[in-house]
């Protein structure tokens, strides 16, 4: 993992920027009307002409083109349809290269908005990529940047790309440079890995051999929280103990190993301190420990022997929400973050749980079970205007479970797991439903998979 922080230090010095001063993309209007984008592949103008440098340049198109899709902006021209043959052309207009430039008029002719040309040349090691995004209408340059970086990240070079791109026409960022963190079985044991946030460039972050459970992000994504099954010392007993891994300097701690569970854990937004599940009184309750392991605080005590698990802190640290069965079913409750003023946010369904805060604490996502299966749900924070946002069906056309929700950065979609393959894979969804993507494409299992906060 020393090699992901160092990758995002050299992605810092990718971009010289020079954005666009007024969006040129109002959000409320793109729900109704997307952008004509016109995107050709890029042009190599080095000497290296290897299969290595047009499969680089394949990822970093791929990568970036992919990006533009879902972010629902844009609808992007087929290249069938181009006029121009771009592979022969600068990425500059004829007014700018008299000989060899391209013609806006060819791309009015198809209704582009906006094109971007890019090229890319490969030196030894290193490439560059210099991208231009112009306004076809206005015949001018919006933008233009150049990314460096060794050949190895041009999937994060597409990313960065895609992200800037968005960024210069909305005047938002896209999660383009965020990533998941999950549980899978693909080592025949239950391990936590990360990903970008389409899928690629999966890295197994432990190796316990064990079955590892519920992982969670620290607030500047250097850490991350889990639970194993260990045994105590001179005992047979299994425990569940929870550890905090530093993804800087690939090592690990126990956070908390009190008897019984330790799981189900939640950062506080400054990172100094987790809240989780211990049950070592025999009954689950929520507790707030310190990056030391010590107790701060019992936020829960039953009543009456119920759970309280699951529990996920609010953006600004003043809220909590979790899963309790206090009154019969498991269902979705709030509370401060002392444990002061516990209320109860759903009524319906057999079973809610793993709940999940949007990035501006206005939304909680969570999983429900209507009859034998679950799906996932989006409520406002005070409990009102619940909103189903999936239904799937397996091959043999019984329901599939959705479950495991978590925000994207940008608060516009949702990532989860489904079954609906016959495995655990991820998935995600606009906040209304649509536009859904599948993340994973393989025949293993994923769990619990929660999106990092950073966006850039």
């Amino acid at each position: 993992m020393k090699k992901y922080f160092l990758l995002l230090l050299i992605l810092g010095l990718f971009s010289q920027t020079s954005f666009a001063v007024e969006p040129l993309i109002k959000v409320g209007e793109a729900k109704s009307k997307k952008s004509n984008l016109a995107f050709p592949g890029l042009n190599n103008i080095g000497s290296n002409k290897s299969s290595t440098a047009l499969k680089i340049a394949a990822d970093i198109y791929n990568t970036a083109k992919g990006d533009l899709e879902i972010s629902t902006y844009f609808n992007l021209l087929n290249p069938a349809s181009f006029l121009e043959n771009t592979t022969n052309l600068s990425a500059k207009p004829k007014n700018i290269d008299a000989t060899n430039g391209f013609k806006f008029l060819t791309w009015k002719t198809l209704d582009a908005e906006f094109l971007i040309r890019a090229t890319y040349l490969i030196t030894d090691n290193e490439m560059t990529v210099e991208s231009f995004l112009y306004n076809v209408a206005q015949e001018k340059l919006v933008v233009g940047k150049r990314y460096k970086g060794n050949l190895k990240q041009a999937v994060q070079i597409g990313h960065t790309f895609a992200n800037d791109i968005l960024e210069t026409l909305t005047g938002r960022k896209g999660f383009y440079l965020s990533k998941f963190i999950a549980t899978t079985d693909k080592t025949g044991y239950k391990e936590v890995v990360t990903m970008n946030w389409d899928g690629s460039n999966l890295d197994t972050l432990t190796s316990d051999r064990s079955v590892a459970i519920s992982p969670n992000w620290s607030p500047d994504g250097k850490s991350v929280i889990y639970s194993i099954y260990t045994k105590k010392v001179g005992s047979a007993q299994q425990n569940l103990t929870m550890f905090i891994h530093d993804i800087v300097k690939g090592k690990r701690s126990i956070l908390s190993n009190r008897n019984g569970l330790n799981s189900g854990g939640s950062f506080s937004p400054d990172g100094n301190y987790v809240y989780l599940t211990i049950s070592k009184s025999g009954t689950p309750n929520i507790y707030k420990i310190n990056l030391k392991g010590q107790e701060v605080a019992q936020l829960t005590n039953g009543p009456s022997g119920a759970m309280n698990v699951e529990v996920a802190v609010s953006p600004d640290g003043t809220k909590l929400a979790f899963s309790s069965d206090r009154g019969g079913s498991p269902m979705i409750y709030t509370m401060n973050s002392d444990g002061t003023n516990v209320q109860r946010k759903t009524f319906q369904g057999k079973y809610n749980s793993t709940p999940t805060w949007s990035h501006d604490g206005k939304k909680i996502a969570f999983a429900g079970q209507i009859e034998n299966y679950f799906d996932i749900f989006t409520m406002d924070a005070d409990g009102g205007n619940i909103v189903r946002i999936t239904t799937a069906l397996k091959a043999n056309g019984q329901r599939a479970s959705n479950e495991d929700p978590s925000f994207s950065p940008d608060g516009r979609y949702i990532v989860y797991t489904s079954n609906r393959t016959g495995k655990n894979q991820i998935y995600l969804n606009n906040l209304d439903g649509s536009n859904e993507h599948r993340v994973t494409n393989d025949s293993y299992n994923y769990f619990k998979p929660k999106w990092s906060n950073n966006i850039e």
